[in-house]
């Protein structure tokens, strides 16, 4: 069911202290807008509601949180979420910012300044497998390799979903775009680590008996890159052919 346009979103967001107004003004000092800019700098991308960064951001203080979602009808929810999360806690929240921002062009809001430590990618869109849409996964190697340029080497994605060809594709997209997975599992609640922080949303896949698919990547050295642009492959093999 698709969202109704929230009028008061835009407005409350801008008055919200951790909400980051103009995210695309920020390339190469996004930890300068923390109080604690020496802290290791965490993503999540697709934050939607905010069930997971009102979980992790108010229990872990020493590490600093951005969530990011397209529109500000859902980030307005994750607002709000945060907010009462902290405020149970009687802490402040000077370690999470929240930003709307188109995550397949996240390239025009950070650089290679702005170093991450880890990303959390939970329930994204599967789309469909087709060529015109699969692009758009989080998780394809197109994406990945956005990801890598702000991310040193050993440093982490942590991903979670329901969707079993999501997944299945995810155990190639990873390897192809440089990362090693070295944990990963068919049922996360049939052995649940410690650490698994579930959401409404995946509680909801649990309750409708979905196993939920998680894996750990970690970023390999650049010679580990296989994947080629389809694209740029198609040159390579035009310009191959007209030089025989």
């Amino acid at each position: 069911m698709r969202m109704r346009f929230k009028p008061y979103a835009r407005p409350e967001l801008l008055a919200c202290d951790f909400h980051v107004h103009e995210p695309l003004t920020h390339a190469g000092h996004w930890r300068e807008l923390y109080a604690r800019p020496g802290q290791p700098w965490h993503l999540e991308l697709g934050c939607g509601k905010g069930g997971f960064l009102a979980q992790i951001a108010p229990a872990h203080p020493d590490v600093n949180y951005l969530g990011i979602d397209i529109t500000d009808k859902v980030l307005i929810l994750a607002k709000r979420k945060v907010e009462a999360a902290y405020a149970a806690r009687r802490l402040p929240p000077d370690n999470v910012k929240i930003a709307s921002l188109d995550i397949e062009r996240m390239g025009n809001a950070f650089s290679p300044e702005d170093r991450v430590a880890r990303i959390y990618i939970n329930f994204c869109n599967p789309w469909s497998k087709n060529a015109g849409s699969n692009k758009h996964r989080l998780t394809h190697p197109r994406q990945l390799l956005q990801y890598r340029r702000l991310m040193d080497e050993g440093a982490e994605i942590w991903f979670k979903t329901d969707d079993d060809d999501l997944f299945r594709d995810s155990l190639q997209y990873f390897p192809a775009a440089g990362f090693g997975i070295t944990w990963q599992t068919f049922d996360l609640h049939a052995d649940e680590p410690d650490w698994n922080l579930r959401t409404e949303h995946e509680g909801m896949f649990s309750e409708q008996g979905i196993p939920i698919k998680a894996l750990i990547a970690r970023k390999g050295p650049d010679s580990a890159v296989t994947w080629v642009e389809p694209k740029d492959l198609a040159r390579q093999r035009e310009d191959a052919d007209a030089s025989v």
